[in-house]
């Protein structure tokens, strides 16, 4: 017995040294791209492009601002706006300190204060599937600074979830510490390619996506922040579910119609349904990754939601 687990302690300190090493490469290779900024004690990595009206893009669980770069998003949305994406706190170059449960609301109130220390009083933002709960807590809890909401494959309403479930033991402190440096990143690089394909089924990965750095996302810092967000997402959606109402600004929501991660008619559906100013586009034949899929029509929802036009239809 005590040969077993001087084994397992010892294959256990191996993986732990094999990831750091991984994880310190993976900042080796893929450097900050952008600028930083630090606000209530938290260092965000954030992209800047483009000028006039600004629009804050918020990603993922589990991803990072360069998804949207490597979508062609920024790119595309900086031709017209001055483009902001975060790389929320724990994902990518951010910092995400210990001591405080990162709610979509605790959120909302960083970003806030960032877009402050940057001298931004009025934004459109964007949200994307985790990110989109955070938007949306910024609509409520910040309205003088949001000008209109782009809420894109988000999760909105409290369902049985078994991979929030799942989240539960990983996300729980020094048992999710000890999960995220040793097991946790070989299991995810293991699921790695038929993970991309449920998120982005039923669409094929693009050729551009290879611009994401994967081996970033795969870093025990960021699976712990995953595990985290992914292990709150029913019991926030519970708390958000009553607010929506609230929000009073132009609101444009736009999910695939085939997404296999949420299930569009619970969430977007019903919330195009809760919120008076809103429009609901479904974009036919894609998946959870719309941002990738059909990036073209996410920045269509931007010049709606832009131009104040987000009106009680459903739109195909």
């Amino acid at each position: 017995m005590a040969t077993a687990s001087t084994i397992a302690i010892a294959a256990l300190a191996i993986t732990a040294l094999l990831n750091r090493h991984l994880s310190k490469k993976a900042e080796r290779d893929n450097p900050p791209s952008g600028r930083f900024v630090e606000v209530d004690g938290v260092r965000l990595h954030y992209l800047e492009r483009g000028t006039g009206d600004v629009i804050v893009l918020l990603h993922g669980n589990g991803s990072m601002a360069q998804d949207f770069e490597s979508s062609g998003l920024v790119d595309l949305a900086a031709k017209e706006f001055r483009v902001i994406a975060f790389d929320r706190p724990g994902f990518g170059h951010s910092n995400r300190p210990h001591g405080k449960v990162w709610t979509p609301d605790v959120q909302a109130d960083l970003i806030a204060h960032v877009l402050a220390e940057l001298g931004i009083s009025k934004a459109i933002v964007l949200g994307h599937s985790w990110g989109a709960s955070v938007a949306a807590a910024m609509g409520i809890k910040h309205p003088a600074l949001v000008r209109a909401l782009v809420l894109a494959s988000g999760y909105y309403y409290p369902t049985l979830r078994l991979d929030a479930i799942a989240s539960l033991a990983p996300a729980l402190p020094l048992v999710g510490d000890i999960l995220s440096h040793t097991v946790s990143p070989l299991f995810n690089r293991a699921i790695w390619p038929m993970a991309l394909r449920k998120i982005f089924g039923p669409q094929p990965v693009p050729e551009k996506f290879g611009a994401f750095p994967k081996e970033m996302a795969l870093r025990p810092s960021q699976i712990r922040a995953s595990s985290e967000e992914a292990a709150m997402m029913v019991p926030d959606a519970f708390a958000m579910r009553g607010q929506y109402a609230d929000l009073k600004m132009p609101v444009v929501i736009v999910a695939g119609d085939q997404d296999r991660l949420i299930d569009i008619e619970a969430q977007s559906a019903r919330l195009h349904s809760a919120v008076q100013h809103s429009s609901l586009h479904r974009i036919r034949e894609n998946g959870h990754m719309i941002q990738q899929t059909a990036t073209d029509q996410v920045m269509s929802a931007i010049r709606e939601a832009a131009s104040g036009s987000a009106s009680r239809a459903a739109a195909e």
